[in-house]
């Protein structure tokens, strides 16, 4: 074996220690929507091409692989990080450990979860400036080797699940330990039709999509129009939450029971399409919207899962989309994240359109196990949202309507 420098040694650990978490290029993925699903996925190369669902609250890296186990004990901290969160619905995790350490992975639609071997891996992606890609690296990961039942009810070509989560194993943290970014994330989520959004690790910016007209580059950082929020956690629970006061219709407080939306917290999820309201906050906000409208007489009959279908002939076409009630969350510390026609309301066939919020079902009114709101993917649609882990808080700003999430520059050099 070769004898080590030391002078090469010390000279690589003083670069090291003067490169900040910051200082290496972000790593970039295109995301797709899946049509028949709404699902988001992301394209994971780790010596074969993988497509995975990308799942906010997924607390691991997991795909139908057949790599040669690692062998992580189970007192390695690693271990630890791999069955930090449990899956409610999965019974068979938490079982003692006995020599290698196994994790549970999980479908996030189906809620079951198998039995599944660490291995260790490499994933191939470009970097970016916010502009264009740069440059093809690779990052170690750790992920788990799941059976093919857990793909049930997921895109007919996907492999795998890529959790998003603030989890040690999450796909934004092992990113950032891997290629010394920060632990940060920017999503813009495609809508379908209209081609490949876009995930950034590491980044906090610049974003800058093309414009629909010229194809030249925004003249903007898109990150210089981001507004904050916290995001805040619970215990045992990997989703992402936002502290919300109140919801508005036009600039009007919606009245809701008291800690309506402080008993249960209002929740990110792209696994739910369309943002779903448990029932004592989803009766007076959609209730407050349908009397918001021009006419009272455009309402028509309900087209499932949608209760408030209108007719669209008479639904005023605006540059934001359909001349509707704008329906606001009012966020801690006086911002607010507005949804407009576009993110608020969608079409179902050539002459109705819905309000693209639903009641949940299952659960009741109060229920303190169940979210007052879950924020489904159709509304962060079209937005740039920059999930900062280590500050702890959420950026969201509406992209401009001269451009969309599926304008961001995939080829190198433009």
């Amino acid at each position: 074996m070769p004898r080590r420098n030391p002078l090469l040694l010390l000279a690589i650990s003083a670069l090291v220690l003067a490169c900040p978490a910051s200082c290496a290029d972000p790593v970039l993925l295109p995301m797709a929507k899946d049509a028949a699903t709404s699902l988001y996925t992301i394209p994971v190369r780790d010596g074969a091409n993988h497509v995975h669902v990308i799942d906010l609250a997924g607390p691991l890296l997991w795909s139908t692989c057949d790599h040669i186990p690692a062998n992580i004990p189970c007192q390695d901290p690693v271990c630890k990080l791999a069955n930090a969160y449990r899956a409610p619905s999965c019974g068979i995790a938490g079982q003692p450990c006995s020599k290698r350490c196994k994790a549970y992975p999980y479908n996030p639609i189906t809620g079951r979860c198998a039995a599944a071997e660490l291995v260790h891996t490499r994933l191939v992606a470009n970097t970016t400036d916010g502009k264009n890609p740069l440059s093809q690296v690779s990052v170690r990961a750790v992920a788990a080797c799941a059976p093919r039942t857990l793909l049930e009810r997921l895109p007919r070509d996907v492999t795998g699940v890529a959790g998003l989560s603030a989890a040690g194993l999450a796909l934004p943290a092992q990113v950032a330990a891997s290629q010394r970014v920060a632990n940060t994330f920017l999503l813009c989520l495609p809508r379908s039709g209209r081609g490949d959004g876009v995930a950034i690790f590491g980044s906090r910016g610049p974003f800058y999509l093309k414009l629909f007209l010229t194809g030249e580059p925004s003249s903007g950082d898109l990150t210089q129009t981001l507004q904050f929020t916290p995001l805040r956690s619970r215990p045992g629970n990997p989703l992402y939450y936002i502290p919300v006061t109140n919801v508005a219709i036009n600039r009007a407080q919606v009245p809701l029971p008291p800690h309506a939306l402080s008993t249960g917290g209002v929740v990110l999820c792209t696994r739910v399409p369309y943002t779903a309201l448990r029932p004592d906050v989803y009766r007076p906000v959609v209730e407050a919207f349908d009397r918001g409208l021009i006419r009272s007489d455009m309402r028509v009959a309900a087209v499932p899962p949608f209760e408030f279908c209108y007719n669209r002939t008479l639904l005023p076409p605006t540059r934001l989309g359909y001349g509707v009630p704008e329906i606001t969350l009012a966020l801690e510390g006086g911002k607010e994240w507005t949804f407009v026609g576009s993110s608020s309301m969608v079409d179902v066939n050539a002459k109705t359109a819905c309000l693209a919020f639903v009641e949940m079902k299952g659960v009741k009114a109060g229920d303190p196990a169940a979210a007052a709101v879950v924020v489904g993917g159709f509304q962060m649609e079209d937005h740039l949202l920059q999930f900062d882990l280590e500050k702890k808080q959420l950026g969201f700003a509406k992209v401009p309507i001269i451009s969309a999430c599926s304008n961001f520059n995939f080829t190198r050099g433009q």
